[in-house]
């Protein structure tokens, strides 16, 4: 098998020089590299690593449409994919294409960022600006987006193809929610410009779409009142069941704060000494002498926007909520930053690791949803017994209203109304192979998902790595057949986003009956994993 997928590929692929030459009289305003090209095949999770024919650095709209069009055109002669790629986050090589075309999306520099700022505010935006420079903008004009990620320098169309989830999305759900309008070119090169009243199925399906559907070339996204300053207040417990109840409580509140999120720490000494640097304790003496040192402990992480006019009211309202909270009473830190500050604050902690050579290491990171029904059952055995320390990264936990949320879009959420997002974002050391090693977290999180299988905890993967189309179906469940007949509608060859790993181009050599689909496929991916191009 491995022999007739590696045949089966050189058949298919044409040489550099050919596939150069087939370019050629594409009449671009950017411009296609077929050398120097590593950069395409790497991503933050740095453990998959697919080299592409060509990397398109698109200049215009009509750059990425005529690429697309020319191999679609092509039909079945070819095996030529194509992947957009922004800022290159994807863990798992999702934004990349073996022998493809990636496409470098921050080259794509129109239109413009333009402001509306009437009664509904939005600003529209090419696709690969980095929500960092959204904010930066949009602040000078009073205005900001709804709701983030935690981490900003990543593209619009990045986010948007998956979700965009952050601490404020119980209140306004994720970025997907917050999108007035769409230019999308489709997996036949069309371009096409879609909302909740134009061209609405391709809308709601390319948000959240895993760029199955179409490569999101400029979004409208809404805008409110920016506030100028944050209070952010961390405490802690050391009960799940009361952590967990006191964060859905603030969830169903409609006077809660503006961000609820969540962390888990095992086994952190001294804790809360390493976290006043940034934070000043309410009651400074006994939280000295608090001992975390080999406890499991939940950190409450919340954040209240004011303006330095009113900061008097927002004191009053903090310590209202504050005191319908069940916290350990000495552990309560607070600090009061700019909103840009707070926001990006995850970018200060990647300056300081850039300069330990510890940012460009693997991140086998693994997000999950949880229903809230099985969220004791998990986090008992998770982290009373799987999850030996939280050293190698932070494992985030909080949760979110479905009510919040469009239910019409291709993003796959848990059946209940209330679930959590866990999170366990690892950094792992290459050569090591001890608990920090790869192979070491990459077992753990096989135990977690083999936990939340045989509990039939009805878990959901956010920014899931499959390597099959049944695992992509069980995935989607219910909501299989309408994706797939999305994709067969926008995406007919099966072009766009290969290193999802959800449809196989097809193509006129391929010789295969319908049993080993799935065969090839995991065959596929343990050629390709970690190769360099073979």
């Amino acid at each position: 098998m491995v022999f007739l997928v590696s045949f089966t590929i050189r058949r298919k692929n044409l040489p550099i020089p050919i596939l150069r030459s087939s370019f050629a009289d594409m009449d671009l305003k950017g411009h296609l590299t077929f050398e120097r090209n590593e950069h395409a095949a790497k991503d933050f999770g740095n453990i998959y690593h697919f080299m592409p024919s060509a990397v398109l650095h698109p200049k215009s709209v009509s750059d990425i449409s005529s690429t697309i069009k020319y191999i679609f055109e092509m039909g079945t002669s070819s095996e030529l994919t194509v992947a957009a790629r922004g800022s290159g986050h994807s863990l798992a090589g999702q934004a990349q294409a073996y022998r493809g075309v990636v496409i470098k999306m921050e080259s794509l520099r129109e239109p413009e960022m333009s402001f509306h700022t009437g009664e509904l505010p939005y600003v529209d935006v090419y696709a690969g600006e980095l929500w960092i420079n959204i904010l930066h903008e949009s602040l000078k004009r009073g205005l900001a987006p709804k709701t983030w990620t935690d981490y900003l320098h990543l593209t619009v169309g990045g986010t948007l193809s998956n979700a965009g989830i952050s601490g404020q999305a119980f209140r306004h759900g994720p970025q997907i929610n917050n999108v007035y309008e769409l230019q999308v070119v489709t997996g036949k090169g069309d371009v096409v410009t879609c909302s909740e009243e134009q061209n609405t199925d391709l809308f709601y399906g390319v948000l959240g779409g895993l760029g199955q559907f179409g490569i999101i070339t400029r979004a409208r996204i809404a805008l409110e009142t920016a506030p100028k300053m944050v209070k952010w207040i961390r405490v802690l417990y050391s009960d799940f069941a009361i952590f967990s109840k006191d964060q859905e409580h603030l969830i169903s509140s409609d006077t809660s704060f503006d961000y609820i999120e969540g962390f888990v720490l095992i086994n952190r000494t001294g804790l809360l000494n390493k976290w006043r640097s940034s934070f000043n304790a309410k009651y400074p003496l006994q939280a000295s002498k608090f001992n975390s040192e080999g406890r499991i402990l939940y950190c409450l992480e919340v954040a209240k926007y004011f303006n330095p006019g009113n900061s008097d009211l927002v004191n009053q309202n903090i310590d209202t909520l504050l005191s319908e909270l069940n916290y350990i009473k000495c552990t309560l830190l607070l600090s009061e930053v700019p909103y840009v500050d707070f926001l990006d604050r995850v970018h200060i902690s990647e300056i300081k690791l850039r300069e330990k050579g510890l940012w460009e290491v693997p991140h086998p990171w693994l997000n999950l949803l949880i229903p809230r029904s099985g969220i004791h059952k998990f986090a008992q055995e998770v982290f009373g017994n799987i999850l030996a320390d939280t050293s190698n990264g932070p494992v985030l936990i909080y949760p979110v209203n479905k009510s919040s949320w469009r239910n019409k879009t291709s993003m796959v959420t848990p059946d209940e109304d209330i679930f959590y997002l866990v999170a366990f974002l690892s950094s792992a050391i290459s050569s090591s192979t001890g608990k920090d090693g790869l192979e070491h977290i990459l077992t753990r999180n096989k135990r977690i998902l083999r936990f939340c299988e045989r509990s039939v905890l009805g878990v959901k993967q956010y920014l899931a790595n499959y390597g099959t189309q049944e695992e992509w179906k069980a995935h989607f469940g219910t909501r299989w057949e309408v994706f797939s007949s999305r994709k067969s509608m926008y995406d007919p060859l099966s072009i766009l986003a290969p290193g999802q790993r959800i449809f196989r181009k097809a193509t006129a050599f391929r010789q295969q009956g319908p049993q080993d689909k799935n065969e090839l496929s995991r065959d596929w991916r343990q050629i390709n994993f970690n190769s360099q191009g073979l």
